[in-house]
């Protein structure tokens, strides 16, 4: 799709269509785990079959489609056909239990739902049966739910057969029902500004809230994420991170398609499918967040596969330990390896590294604005731009910046201020050359004592002491201080260390009031499906942990 630097309108089905044209031959979507392989005009035919049979089934524009699955064949495909009918797709977090789908069918006014068997231990199905026991007797297409009064119509991705329950053998079926005429009709009706994309921000702070993204919002970023990667038609990704995401159906799949790229796609992230993928396939770029990095990188096979083919891809979701990006760029060859920095609201990503950049500014900034986006540090304080080199919140302003949170006009204005900066609620500076550094959360900021703590700082300075895997910084709550600074650690194996000697390695290097006062050694985070730290849930955590921190002081 190549363009000049500016915003180009396209729906999402304009931009398939274009990539269909260019390259109907070339791979479209790959897993190298079962025999599924589709060129782009395969691809398509498929997407025009299911969204013909959706439109058959009564599918109207606007209506959301909620899709709870991992990473399936059929993810992308409904990607696509929901886009090109005009309908919602509404991401379902595969880790979602019983009350969060229950909250989120609700809230969304969801008329549409699509479900696989179910995810490690949660039972999709009986789950819905659960929720929705009319859908095993009433008829199909005509659901009249109490608790779910939208709801209309449900659909298995499986061979087995649920009362109730379309399966997608049936919705393809029945695109005979719906004319060509009719379909390109529809199509005709679909802005570039209409929402196409709706998805509950993770809970990283807080209650999931429904992010309304355009076709405008994620076809022009998913085109200059590419772009900064020089994607091309003879380059392919493999993605092993959720599609549910951000950075599965943008920075993915949106980064693919707007520049034929081949997607070489994970049903669920296993490092040796993972790596088993960039041989066989010989792909050219990577995702992952950096615990999926970490696992391929100190996998005991780590050596026998073959890296050469990769150049670049993206390490992104969370902070980025410096020592994996070098490691990344060396011992898996991705030289060319960026860093993406966003969130939902802003459709994701609103700066990111390039290629070219220096070693320092792709490993220790998440890069400098998109293209078209304006991307300034706030001072919290007084709301005006802060001095490069001082920490402020992150703000943005552009195509990119989401229509609204879905029926939640307050929350909307809190988070998209009058003069149409996007508050992204991190801390960070700019330098000179408009290269961001992230130093944390406006809430996961320290303040102990009067004294500003940003976590970020000191967990790049312990990722240099020998034998530390992890860390995640959070302030513990003090009756003295305020706050006091803790540390979770997760250690590589077979290493031991106290928490004295981590504190040893810190004094004299870092200011006293930053060395950690409080020390846990854990196995793992608390994360969400999408691979995003939940610093809230640690910092709760070490309020049950270290009590004594509360505790009255000790009268001088």
């Amino acid at each position: 799709m190549p363009r000049a630097q500016a915003v180009i309108e396209r729906t999402l089905g304009q931009i398939l269509d274009e990539t269909v044209a260019a390259w109907p031959g070339r791979d479209a979507v790959v897993y190298v785990d079962r025999n599924f392989r589709l060129t782009w005009s395969e691809f398509s035919d498929l997407v025009d079959d299911v969204a013909m049979g959706l439109m058959a089934m009564g599918v109207q524009k606007g209506e959301k489609v909620g899709l709870w699955a991992n990473n399936v064949p059929y993810w992308v495909v409904l990607m696509f056909a929901t886009a090109k009918i005009g309908a919602v797709l509404l991401t379902v977090n595969t880790h979602y239990r019983k009350a969060e789908i229950e909250y989120l069918l609700k809230q969304s006014d969801c008329e549409n739902l699509v479900i696989i068997d179910g995810y490690r231990d949660t039972d999709y199905v009986s789950t819905l049966y659960d929720l929705a026991p009319e859908l095993k007797t009433q008829e199909r297409g005509h659901l009249s739910c109490e608790r779910f009064p939208c709801l209309k119509r449900v659909i298995f991705l499986g061979a087995e057969k649920h009362r109730g329950m379309y399966s997608m053998s049936e919705v393809q079926s029945l695109a005979v029902m719906t004319t060509h005429e009719e379909y390109e009709a529809r199509q005709k009706t679909l802005s570039p500004f209409d929402v196409v994309n709706m998805q509950y921000t993770s809970g990283t702070t807080g209650f999931p809230k429904g992010v309304q993204l355009t076709h405008n919002n994620i076809g022009n970023d998913g085109y200059w994420i590419g772009e900064h990667q020089g994607f091309t038609e003879k380059n392919r990704l493999c993605l092993p991170v959720p599609l549910f995401h951000c950075f599965g159906c943008v920075l993915g799949v949106m980064a693919a398609i707007t520049h034929g790229t081949a997607l070489i796609l994970l049903e669920n992230f296993d490092p040796l499918i993972a790596m088993t993928s960039i041989e066989e396939e010989k792909c050219t770029a990577i995702y992952g967040v950096p615990t999926m990095f970490i696992s391929i990188l100190e996998h005991k096979l780590f050596k026998k596969f073959d890296f050469s083919s990769l150049r670049t891809g993206i390490m992104a979701g969370s902070p980025c330990p410096i020592e994996f990006m070098k490691r990344a760029m060396n011992d898996m060859y991705m030289r060319e390896i960026t860093i993406c920095y966003g969130l939902t609201e802003a459709s994701p990503v609103m700066t990111q590294t390039r290629k070219g950049d220096s070693l320092r500014q792709m490993t220790e900034t998440v890069g400098r604005a998109m293209p078209e986006i304006e991307v300034i540090i706030l001072d919290p304080d007084t709301y005006k731009e802060a001095p490069r080199g001082v920490v402020g919140e992150i703000c943005c302003r552009g195509y990119n910046v989401m229509k609204g949170y879905y029926k939640n006009p307050e929350a909307t204005a809190k988070a998209i201020d009058m003069d149409g900066w996007l508050h992204s609620g991190d801390l960070g500076t700019m330098d000179d050359e408009g290269y961001v550094t992230i130093t944390g959360r406006l809430k996961d900021m320290i303040i102990r004592g009067g004294e500003n703590v940003y976590p970020r700082e000191i967990e790049e300075f312990l990722y240099r002491m020998d034998g530390i895997l992890d860390v995640q910084v959070v302030g513990v709550p003090s009756r003295k201080f305020g706050e006091e600074v803790g540390a979770f650690i997760i250690l590589k194996p077979d290493v031991a260390l106290e928490p004295d000697d981590v504190k040893d390695f810190c004094r004299g290097q870092i200011a006293r009031y930053k060395i950690p006062k409080y020390i846990a050694f854990v196995d793992s985070f608390p994360m969400t499906a999408s691979g995003k730290i939940q610093k809230f849930k640690l910092r709760e955590i070490a309020a049950q942990m270290f009590p004594e921190a509360m505790q009255e002081p000790p009268k001088a």
